[in-house]
C-alpha cells in the first residue's frame, strides 16, 4: 500500500573511529513542498519499494533516474494533499484506524494479531504500516470532501444515460485497459502543451514499437496508477470517461490508442481485453436478518462481543430462535420484526456488513461482526437472482454517472492542487 513516511531529520555520522574525523551528511533535502520537505532517504526508500512492486508484477523497472523523478513527483503531490488535509481539519482518530486495520486483517483471513505477526515476519514494522494506512485514509477523506461530495447528477443526465443504455440493447461493454497520462498545468503555455504532447507521442511510439506498456507507464505517466504499470483493470464503459469509451470502441485487444486530449492532459490507452454483457442485467439479492448491539460508556466492546458470541451459541448449538432473540436483544429498528432486513441489493448495507453477509451460506450465522453501526450477528436466509426495478436502474445509472464525473473531477483537482503548490526541486544538488 502506498503511504507517506515521517520527514527524516538530517543524520550525521562519523567516517572512521576517531572523533576528530570529518562528518558527512547522510541525508539531504531533495524537494521543498510549501512548508514541508522530501528527504533523500525518504525518496530512496519509496523508489526501492516501487522497484520491488514492479518486479513482483513482472514489469521491468525504468532506469533509476527516471524512476526517481516519477516517485518524487508522487511524493510531492502526496505531501501537498496531506498539508491540505491538515489545514482542513481532517483527522483519523485511533478508533477509526483500528477498525480499518481489523478489516484489512479480516480481508486477509487473519486476526489482527496474526496479521501483525505476518507483517513483522515479512520485515514490515507494524507501526510504520499503521501510519501508512492512516495516510491513505486521510487522502481518501480529503478526496471525498474536496471532490466526491461536490459531484451532482441531474435527472436529465440520468434519463439520457438510460436512453443510451436502451439503445445499446442493455448490454454494457467492459474493457480491461492500461493508460498513460501526461498531466498539463491549468494555464499551460503553448510551449508546455507542445512539450507534453511530444512526451505522450514518444510513449505511444515506443508502445507501438513493442515496448512494455507497463514499463512505459512507470516511465512516462503522471497518473496515480503509473507505478503499477498504468493498469486500470476491468471497467464498465459507463464508468469510464466518454473520451476513453469513444476511443476504445474503435480498438481491438492489444491495440494502442492515438494520443487523446482531456482537461487533465494527454492520454495514451492500451486495450488489453474487452467483453460485453447481453440481455437483462441481473443482480444477486440476499434475504438477511441481524441482531445489533452497541458499545457504550457502561458496556465495553469486549462485553458486547461476548454477549453476541453467547447469543450465537444459543442459536447454533442450542437451537434458539434467531428472530425471538433479535426481538429481545437487538438495538436496531428491525428488532420488532425479528431483525429482518428483508431482501437487500448489493450496496444497500455498509461494506463491513456486506462482506460478512456475502461470506455466509444460507442458514449460516456469522461470528460477531463489527461495523460503524455497532456489533452484529448476521444470518442469511436465502438468495435469489433478479432483474433491476426501474428505481434500481435509475439508482445504478446515477451511481455510474457520479463515478465517471468524480474520476474526471479528481484528476482536474489534482492538477489544480499541484499548480498552486510551491515546489523547489533539489534532486540534482549534492
Amino acid at each position: 500500500m502506498r503511504g507517506a513516511r515521517a520527514i527524516a531529520a538530517a543524520l550525521l555520522a562519523a567516517l572512521g573511529p576517531a572523533p576528530a574525523q570529518p562528518v558527512v551528511l547522510l541525508d539531504r533535502i531533495v524537494a521543498v513542498v510549501n512548508r514541508d520537505v522530501v528527504t533523500w532517504s525518504e525518496l530512496r526508500e519509496r523508489v526501492e519499494a516501487t522497484e520491488r512492486q514492479l518486479r513482483r508484477q513482472g514489469t521491468p523497472p525504468p532506469e533509476r533516474e527516471v524512476l526517481e523523478r516519477q516517485v518524487l513527483e508522487r511524493l510531492i503531490l502526496e505531501k501537498a494533499q496531506l498539508q491540505l488535509a491538515q489545514e482542513s481539519g481532517i483527522r483519523i482518530d485511533e478508533a477509526q484506524l483500528d477498525r480499518t486495520l481489523e478489516r484489512i486483517a479480516q480481508d486477509n483471513g487473519l486476526t489482527p494479531v496474526e496479521f501483525r505477526r505476518l507483517l513483522e515476519r515479512d520485515g514490515v514494522a507494524f507501526e510504520r504500516f499503521r501510519e501508512e494506512v492512516r495516510v491513505q485514509m486521510l487522502l481518501a477523506r480529503l478526496r471525498e470532501r474536496e471532490v466526491d461530495d461536490r459531484i451532482e447528477v441531474s435527472e436529465t443526465e440520468v434519463d439520457l444515460f438510460l436512453e443510451q443504455d436502451r439503445a445499446a440493447g442493455g448490454g454494457a461493454a467492459e474493457y480491461n485497459l492500461a493508460h498513460i497520462l501526461v498531466r498539463l498545468p491549468e494555464q499551460a503555455s503553448p510551449e508546455r502543451i507542445a512539450e507534453a504532447r511530444a512526451k505522450a507521442e514518444r510513449a505511444r511510439a515506443e508502445a507501438l514499437a513493442g515496448g512494455d506498456f507497463a514499463r512505459l507507464a512507470a516511465s512516462y505517466s503522471d497518473a496515480a496508477d503509473a507505478l503499477s504499470g498504468g493498469a486500470m483493470g476491468w471497467r464498465a464503459a459507463d464508468r469510464l470517461p466518454e473520451l476513453f469509451v469513444e476511443a476504445l470502441a474503435r480498438m481491438k485487444p492489444g491495440e494502442v490508442s492515438d494520443v487523446l486530449r482531456s482537461p487533465a492532459g494527454f492520454h495514451v490507452l492500451k486495450l488489453l481485453d474487452a467483453r460485453s454483457a447481453s440481455g437483462e442485467p441481473q443482480v444477486t439479492q440476499t434475504r438477511v436478518r441481524h441482531i445489533l448491539v452497541r458499545a457504550s460508556e457502561t458496556v465495553s466492546e469486549a462485553e458486547v462481543r461476548r454477549k453476541l458470541a453467547d447469543l450465537r451459541e444459543r442459536i447454533v448449538i442450542g437451537g434458539a430462535d434467531f428472530a425471538e432473540l433479535a426481538r429481545q436483544h437487538s438495538e436496531d429498528a428491525t428488532a420488532a420484526r425479528g431483525g429482518s432486513l428483508d431482501w437487500v441489493f448489493p450496496g444497500d448495507t455498509v461494506p463491513e456488513f456486506e462482506r460478512a453477509m456475502d461470506a455466509l451460506a444460507p442458514g449460516e450465522v456469522s461470528a460477531p461482526v463489527k461495523t460503524p453501526l455497532g456489533w452484529h450477528l448476521i444470518q442469511v436466509l436465502e438468495r435469489r437472482t433478479a432483474g433491476l426495478t426501474p428505481e434500481r436502474r435509475r439508482l445504478q445509472a446515477r451511481l455510474a454517472l457520479r463515478e465517471r464525473k468524480a474520476e474526471e473531477a479528481y484528476q482536474e483537482w489534482l492538477r489544480q492542487l499541484r499548480d498552486r503548490t510551491w515546489v523547489e526541486i533539489r534532486l540534482e544538488q549534492p
